[in-house]
């Protein structure tokens, strides 16, 4: 049986893993007590699957090793935060900003600056202290966590579309693209009314 890609560092991830979802589940327990509102409405959180993580080493030329795995490559740890509402990403992204063991390596707002092909999501990639060693010999050790933000109409069109993707045989493909891209903008343009709604209701409130 091969050894795990992680080594002796599973258990590390593993830790980081329950930990971002405990804080982020609190933060969306306490809003909704507070407000009314939840933040999310549903979080994934996963480490990297052994075939997933070797296959990845393999397309980007690497050795199949921890130190790849946890210093090369940086979504070992990987969350999924699905939240109703445009304003909640940024609300969540503002909570995980403020974690005092968590430095915000990378950011990149593909909400309000969407790829060519309509896909929309806010990315971070985190580096997390974590008590162990991590593979360079730092101590307390350092460990990059990837976290996604979406609205639901996001996350079903990139559910979606990465599924067709890997449909190979397509002769219509330029139509498809092009179809994808239309719908991308129209669930764009239902957020954005959805959290105009949002906001009016909560101004009638007051």
């Amino acid at each position: 049986m091969t050894d795990s890609i992680y080594g002796a560092w599973e258990g590390a991830l593993r830790e980081i893993m329950e930990r971002m979802t405990e804080r982020l589940s609190e933060f969306n327990s306490r809003t909704a007590q507070e407000t009314g509102y939840k933040v999310y409405e549903h979080l994934n959180a996963r480490v990297k699957s052994e075939d997933s993580m070797r296959e990845k080493c393999r397309r980007k030329d690497l050795p199949e090793t921890a130190q790849s795995a946890l210093t090369e490559i940086r979504d070992a740890v990987g969350l999924r935060i699905v939240c109703n509402f445009i304003d909640d990403i940024y609300r969540n992204v503002e909570y995980i900003r403020s974690f005092p063991d968590v430095t915000v390596i990378e950011e990149k707002d593909y909400v309000y600056n969407a790829k060519p092909n309509g896909y929309r999501s806010y990315h971070m990639i985190l580096s997390v202290e974590h008590p162990t060693a991590d593979p360079s010999g730092n101590t307390p050790g350092r460990y990059f966590v990837e976290i996604q933000l979406r609205t639901i109409a996001m996350d079903t069109w990139a559910s979606l579309e990465h599924e067709m993707k890997y449909k190979r045989e397509v002769s219509n493909q330029r139509m498809i693209v092009s179809e994808l891209k239309r719908v991308a903008d129209e669930l764009a343009s239902c957020d954005v009314s959805m959290q105009t709604l949002r906001d009016l209701i909560r101004e009638g409130s007051e």
